[in-house]
């Protein structure tokens, strides 16, 4: 019986939550922290309310304190439930081996993450106007999320360091399981697969068909300078048709351009000069045409 009530407090614990720690070791970009307004007293005697800040590794002692005196009801009993230090001892096994992970010679690891949700990072606890005056008191108060780049449960920046050699790595927006059945993601699985027809104008990353449909190229020399032309045109074909506005085909066509020029052995004369221009056409049953003319005009040596 001593047994089975071992079991059930370690089910109501969750080892899991605590794999979900912040690794202390990462190199973070930006570092996750535990953020607390205290009311502490001053050196002059009078309560100051000031902002504390703990990183990965300096929360322990928190977490320690804040759950020392938390229980938890089950079939009428209640059961203490404090921070497990036995827990974390397996935490920190888990990170050291997942460090020193390695692939195993002829497998090949390929990554997809969620993005474009806003996830949790770091957390604050009380305010200036409402500071914890009693650490065992947290867990009580509603916290404030400071969030990042994800899939609404685990960050992007996380997502992806894993620490293996990735043949490729693709982020799509989506939800932490709903992006299970985004139907970008079964796309990529076929064309890594390469199930059914390959498609070689296929790019993962932004789920697009790029066709190749002209090119051409003249270059000439004419009374001392050489003339270049280019041409290239495509097709840009997208899968997800459905989802596009209606209203996309009656705008008008995008056009950009740019100029580059080299000077020549002194400032009054010009070595080369380039123009070029793209223009990307209004989406028109699934398929935008863009065109690309480029010019460039050079002095022979």
């Amino acid at each position: 019986m001593e047994h089975a009530s071992i079991g059930i407090i370690q089910l109501i614990e969750c080892p899991s939550i605590y794999e979900l720690m912040a690794c202390p070791h990462f190199h973070w970009q930006h570092i996750p922290l535990l953020e607390i307004w205290r009311e502490k007293e001053g050196c002059d005697g009078y309560p100051r309310t000031i902002l504390e800040s703990y990183r990965p590794g300096n929360c322990i002692d928190i977490f320690k304190e804040a759950l020392s005196g938390n229980t938890v009801d089950y079939n009428g009993e209640m059961i203490p439930l404090p921070f497990n230090l036995e827990i974390l001892k397996w935490v920190k096994e888990t990170q050291k081996v997942l460090s020193h992970a390695k692939l195993p010679s002829g497998v090949k690891f390929y990554n997809i993450y969620g993005i474009n949700l806003e996830t949790p990072h770091s957390v604050c606890y009380g305010s200036e106007e409402a500071p914890v005056t009693n650490i065992q008191d947290l867990r009580f108060f509603q916290p404030k999320y400071i969030c990042v780049d994800g899939d609404g449960t685990v960050p992007a920046e996380s997502a992806k360091a894993d620490g293996l050699h990735a043949e490729a790595r693709v982020a799509v927006p989506g939800e932490h399981r709903g992006i299970l059945c985004e139907h970008h993601v079964f796309r990529i699985l076929k064309h890594w697969l390469r199930a059914g027809e390959p498609d070689p104008f296929y790019n993962p990353i932004n789920d697009y068909v790029i066709l190749p449909t002209a090119f051409e190229m003249e270059s000439h020399h004419e009374k001392g300078l050489q003339v270049t032309s280019l041409k290239e045109e495509w097709e840009i074909v997208t899968k997800d048709q459905d989802d596009l506005d209606d209203t996309v085909s009656s705008r008008k066509p995008l056009v950009s351009s740019i100029s580059v020029s080299q000077g020549g052995s002194n400032k009054h004369s010009l070595r080369s000069e380039a123009h070029a221009t793209v223009i990307v056409h209004p989406q028109n049953e699934g398929k935008q045409h863009v065109e690309l003319n480029a010019i460039s005009v050079s002095v022979d040596a």
